[in-house]
């Protein structure tokens, strides 16, 4: 029998590397019907018999971004077995929000507290689970420690059929206990019932309640606003904090003082400092760059490139292309598609790819490692002057080593508008490709002048700050971009296999997205170039005209 688990947890909180640790290689990536959220699951490993779906990371089930959305409606629809809620042990209050709603769907919660290695905390687990009426377990998701014991609780609560949650105050559960009974039969749940009085539009609308029944509960609405004084969303917020501050003042022994710097904050007093910030970035970009795609010695992603390019795709696999076809007498026609057509459309996508890995390989790390983060942050204020969120710095960023990953990097955004923005912008920047038509004019009309290089990458930026203006303007992208919120995740030494796998995920993405276009293409133009339409009567005229002269001569 088939389990489905449920993996929800907050950005940030090493969700993806217990994913990882978790199916292995056993997983697959695509999106989710109708929107651009990627969409990963995979079996547990060491049990095929547990379907592991990851869900998008979010900090609570109310509907502000689209991946909550997505999070909400599988977890209300799709009614999965159990949720494993992934909890960032180092900043344990902001996660365990996202807990106390997951404990009202009426689906059995395993709670994993991940970064166990790095919290100096004593929490004592036993009185946790008495508070959430949950299992609890231990795990680092880094060191792969606990993941058998937290996947054991996992199979052990599919077996369940309800959660205990947390319980409001007296007026609120009256409240929520009249709804219920207003509440078609099939939806006579709590949740459903939290979301009626908290006047949630999407729920309002899929239930279609009567204006009798919608009278009811909001007379119940305002008697719990008139009682605190205050508007029933932020009431619920409220009480949900209250019930995580007793829970942590029990539960949690602190280590070290509240204000005593950790090692994040040091780096970040440096990383993040107003004017420190950007030319550290820059620096690191230069390196990465000169690395992945310069001209020095070092640059491993151009030594690559041009292996590629000149070796194997200009010598190696032509060479031995010719050798088949001459030992089995290919059609001239056949073997001109092959040679010109399959491998030239091939080499043209592969050779990129070592530069194309390298970059990934060190945007991994940083992202991994916590410092993709910071750059988004340090970003923001700057992007935000032309419509732009500072999450879409990292797809321009990596649409200047190649446009296709720039723009796949876009659907890390939250906001659907700040998304489809960034995805109209990133095509302006200047990338490797575009450069040897840059050389190419260039080198036609303006005499080999150096500085057209490096004005295109300045009208490309200029193009994108532009048409960010200009965007804003139609209904479609109007507005402000959304509210920069991110949970800046403390420094940790970047996980091999997450690097290696994330690497991998993008350049075969890279591979399959861009190869397909760039094969399909290279096959119409040689077709284009090979074949031709001329007039019959023509050609038979210059035939006769051939074998007269030839005659008279």
């Amino acid at each position: 029998m088939e389990i489905k688990a449920a993996l929800t947890g907050n950005p940030n909180c090493g969700k993806t590397t217990l994913f990882n640790a978790l199916t292995s290689s056993k997983q697959r990536v695509g999106n989710w019907p109708g929107v651009t959220v990627e969409k990963k699951e995979g079996t547990y490993k060491n049990d095929p018999s547990i379907l592991i779906q990851d869900l998008p990371g979010i900090y609570s089930l109310s509907p502000y971004s689209l991946e909550e959305v997505v999070a909400r409606s599988y977890l209300v629809q799709e009614h999965p077995d159990v949720i494993l809620d992934v909890v960032d042990t180092s900043n344990l209050e902001r996660n365990l929000y996202l807990t106390t709603q997951l404990l009202e769907l009426d689906i059995p919660v395993v709670v994993g507290l991940n970064m166990m290695d790095i919290v100096e905390d004593k929490i004592d687990l036993k009185k946790l689970v008495r508070w959430l009426n949950a299992p609890v377990v231990e795990v680092s998701a880094l060191k792969k420690q606990g993941l058998e014991s937290l996947m054991k609780q996992v199979k052990n609560e599919s077996a369940k059929k309800e959660q205990k949650p947390f319980l409001f105050s007296r007026s609120i559960e009256d409240a929520i206990g009249s709804i219920q009974r207003l509440l078609p039969e099939t939806k006579q749940t709590r949740w459903y019932a939290l979301k009626v009085l908290e006047n949630d539009s999407r729920i309002l609308e899929e239930l279609s309640l009567s204006k009798t029944d919608q009278q009811k509960i909001t007379k119940l609405r305002e008697a719990i606003e008139n009682e605190f004084d205050d508007d029933i969303e932020s009431i619920l917020t409220a009480q949900r904090y209250d019930f995580i501050e007793k829970l942590i003042q029990d539960c949690v022994k602190r280590k070290r003082t509240k204000h005593a710097m950790s090692v994040s904050d040091r780096i970040d007093s440096i990383v993040t400092n107003r004017f420190l910030a950007l030319p550290i970035f820059v620096l690191i970009m230069y390196g990465i760059y000169t690395i992945a795609m310069g001209s020095t010695p070092f640059s491993i992603g151009t030594i690559g490139t041009d292996w590629a390019n000149d070796v194997l795709f200009g010598e190696t696999i032509p060479g031995m292309m010719g050798s088949v076809i001459q030992y089995f007498h290919i059609n001239p026609i056949l073997a001109s598609l092959l040679k010109d057509g399959i491998v030239a459309g091939v080499g043209a996508t592969l050779g990129f790819v070592p530069q194309i890995l390298v970059l990934f390989v060190f945007l991994s790390i940083l992202e991994d490692c916590g410092y993709m983060a910071r750059v988004a942050f340090i970003m923001d204020r700057l992007f935000r002057k032309f419509g732009l969120s500072g999450k879409s710095f990292i797809p321009l960023l990596v649409a200047t080593g190649c446009g296709v990953p720039g723009i796949m990097a876009s659907r890390t955004i939250e906001q659907d508008r700040d998304r489809k923005l960034t995805i109209m912008t990133t095509g302006f920047i200047p990338c490797g490709a575009k450069m040897p038509i840059i050389g190419l004019f260039a080198g036609a009309i303006f005499g080999n002048s150096s500085l057209v290089a490096t004005s295109a990458f300045v009208i490309g930026i200029a193009a994108v700050v532009v048409s960010g203006i200009m965007l804003k303007k139609f209904k479609a992208f109007a507005g402000e971009p959304a509210p920069f919120v991110m949970e800046l995740p403390a420094y940790h030494f970047p996980s091999l296999s997450n690097v290696l796998h994330s690497t991998w995920e993008r350049g075969f993405s890279f591979i399959k997205r861009a190869g397909t276009l760039i094969l399909l293409s290279s096959i119409v133009l040689w077709f284009l170039q090979s074949f031709g339409f001329v007039n019959v009567d023509d050609k038979i005229n210059m035939y006769i005209n051939d074998e007269i002269n030839m005659y008279n001569f």
